[in-house]
């Protein structure tokens, strides 16, 4: 469990990473402001585009997806400013439709776009990036995220889980969406359960109890390695739901993100969070109160973040309890507990 020892107190940055954006003198300042939350850890998250839900070809090589040398060169400014690293290859769909509902027929038939051909074509993007992540040391791999229909396929993703190993001896993770944490069959495959924990205002500790559960079965580290709300009037009962319509609110978020971080604060199993999102290229710090979005740059629930990471690593004398726990040794507790 190298190199998760520390709470994560984490962010995902870069979003979608778009080809042309990632080494810039905006991205560069993008990157030091996030710094300023406390933050010891950071996703670097990315698309890869196929045409439809149903297309079984994954063209990584090709824009908008962000070069090699880009995510080179964000691994190397994420390393200059002290911080762990996950990679996180993410497929999307060009028309919209969200990843969870890629599918195809359970049976493979003749003629049809088939799980082999799809798994085939996701398999080679994800294996690219198991490589650079090996080439750059980074600590941790995510192999997928929020694949809904996908994630019943369990032969193939142990499948791929291996050919990872094969070429990334680092920690291996896979981010189940909302609600799909108990319901995943091979979570023993990889080395931390993660999940996106967009869970509803006042239902933290029925959803924390569940997934507890299921931690407390397999043994194995966990992190929400996506959190989050948009600062937006009835984001907090919804904040998975980027497209709500409401006004801008900066008190939404920073209450729905207090909520978050004090609730799994009380579960020590809880090791720490990677918070959805900060881009590359952030807004004018004079637009926060009009930017209604998730990143929480110069809102006031930046402010909430930071009191609790600073608090979780031990960097100030706040009286909030910690929102994570050293994830190294967690395993081992669970299994004596």
């Amino acid at each position: 469990m190298s190199g998760l020892d520390a709470p994560i107190c984490g962010m995902t940055w870069g979003w979608t990473g778009v080809r042309g954006t990632w080494l810039t003198a905006q991205a560069s300042a993008s990157m030091d402001a996030m710094t300023e939350l406390g933050v010891n850890w950071v996703t670097l998250a990315y698309a890869a585009v196929q045409a439809t839900a149903q297309s079984t070809v994954v063209p990584f090589a090709d824009g908008p997806t962000v070069t090699d040398d880009e995510i080179r060169g964000a691994v190397a400014a994420a390393r200059e400013r002290g911080l762990k690293v996950c990679l996180k290859p993410v497929v999307n769909v060009a028309d919209g439709t969200w990843r969870a509902y890629i599918g195809f027929f359970d049976v493979d038939v003749p003629g049809e776009p088939s799980w082999a051909q799809w798994f085939a074509a996701y398999g080679e993007f994800v294996l690219h990036h198991a490589r650079l992540a090996a080439e750059l040391g980074v600590e941790m791999f995510c192999i997928g995220c929020e694949m809904v229909r996908a994630d019943g396929q369990e032969a193939h993703w142990r499948a791929l889980v291996a050919q990872v190993r094969e070429v990334y001896d680092g920690l291996v993770t896979y981010n189940c969406d909302k609600y799909q944490e108990d319901r995943l069959t091979w979570w023993d495959a990889v080395d931390v359960i993660s999940a996106s924990g967009y869970y509803p205002t006042g239902t933290w500790p029925e959803h924390l109890d569940r997934i507890e559960a299921v931690v407390r079965r397999e043994g194995k580290p966990f992190c929400f390695i996506e959190a989050g709300c948009p600062s937006r009037e009835g984001s907090p009962a919804r904040p998975n739901d980027w497209s709500l319509v409401g006004a801008p609110s900066e008190r939404a978020q920073a209450d729905y993100l207090d909520e978050m971080l004090t609730a799994c604060a009380e579960r020590p199993w809880v090791g720490g969070f990677m918070l959805w999102d900060w881009p590359a290229d952030l807004y004018d710090r004079s637009e926060a109160s009009t930017n209604d979005d998730y990143c929480m740059y110069g809102k006031s629930g930046a402010d909430v973040v930071r009191r609790h990471y600073l608090s979780a690593r031990g960097w100030s004398d706040v009286s909030r309890s910690s929102p994570a726990t050293a994830i190294g040794s967690q395993a081992g507790r669970l299994r004596d507990s």
